[in-house]
């Protein structure tokens, strides 16, 4: 029960964050101009940062109760006053824990005051890559220390930082194809192609930055080929791979083949939209169950710990 409760606290945070910074930065390369941005979308990413925010919140205070448990064995150690302040103080988990929550508090704050006209802006957006590039804190990363762990720790936090645009900005693609299909007019359509078009360009930054600094995490955390396919913690990497490579051929279809056809003739919208959102659904889907699997991995032991 405490493992399952850990890594589904785990899933709901780290989806929760990374949507939350991705949401934040969609808006800030698809529409520079603040006055160009869609209505709908600005008042839609308004209430999904706001609900990113408090799941975030939330699900952290829940990983933080399973974490404690599993350090102690027991659900109701956990809730033992000198158990948990122990943890809070002596551990490194619970100094960043601590830290975490009060900069989700923070946020909670911020997004709660923005104005139903306004969008996130760039200070949003550095708090919340903040909040996200710091789990790599409580991550792996102690396996080392020393220059190799500052340089897993960069590796992780830019993996982090390029997963969350990538999975928060879908969210919001999916938003726009949406209302391109519920209302279709002229300003949905050139809405919709605008920000495939510019999520694209993002995407080629964070798809490089994944690749890069998913191979410095294997290198550190697996040491060897043998070992991917011999320990669990291996097993589960392929699987990861396995789904981001899924993820890269549906974006792969949509950046040159359906936005090119799309652009190139108007009266392809009606078939070529609805091509493009289940693309992003599917898309979608991939990259939540990466997102499991990255909890699920959080609480195995890296294969390079494993006996040859």
């Amino acid at each position: 029960m405490i493992e399952s409760g850990l890594i589904t606290a785990r899933f709901l945070h780290l989806a929760a964050v990374m949507s939350l910074f991705g949401l934040a930065l969609f808006p800030l390369y698809s529409w520079p101009s603040r006055a160009s941005r869609p209505y709908e979308l600005t008042r839609w990413l308004r209430a999904s940062i706001w609900c990113a925010t408090l799941v975030g919140l939330l699900s952290g205070l829940s990983w933080g109760w399973f974490a404690v448990a599993s350090m102690t064995g027991t659900i109701s150690a956990a809730a033992d006053q000198e158990t948990l302040l122990t943890v809070l103080r002596d551990t490194s988990f619970g100094q960043v824990w601590v830290a975490r929550l009060a900069l989700i508090a923070v946020l909670l704050v911020l997004t709660t005051r923005i104005s139903k006209e306004y969008s996130p802006d760039w200070a949003i957006v550095g708090l919340a890559a903040l909040l996200l590039a710091s789990l790599a804190l409580v991550g792996h990363t102690h396996t080392h220390d020393g220059a190799l762990w500052v340089a897993h720790i960069s590796a992780d936090g830019a993996h982090l930082l390029a997963g969350g645009a990538w999975l928060g900005g879908l969210l919001a693609l999916g938003r726009l194809l949406m209302l391109a299909r519920r209302l279709p007019s002229a300003d949905h359509d050139a809405d919709a192609i605008a920000a495939l078009v510019r999520f694209s360009g993002m995407g080629y930054v964070a798809v490089a930055i994944l690749i890069g600094s998913g191979l410095i995490n294997t290198w550190m955390l697996v040491g060897s080929p043998e070992r991917l396919i011999t320990t669990p913690y291996g097993q589960l990497l392929l699987m990861k791979v396995s789904l981001l490579a899924g993820m890269l051929a549906l974006a792969a279809q949509n950046r040159f083949r359906l936005v090119p056809s799309l652009q190139g003739s108007k009266e392809s919208s009606v078939v070529l939209l609805p091509r493009l959102r289940r693309n992003v659904i599917g898309e979608q889907l991939l990259g939540l169950t990466i997102v499991l699997i990255a909890a699920s991995l959080g609480t195995l032991a890296p294969a390079i710990t494993a006996a040859q």
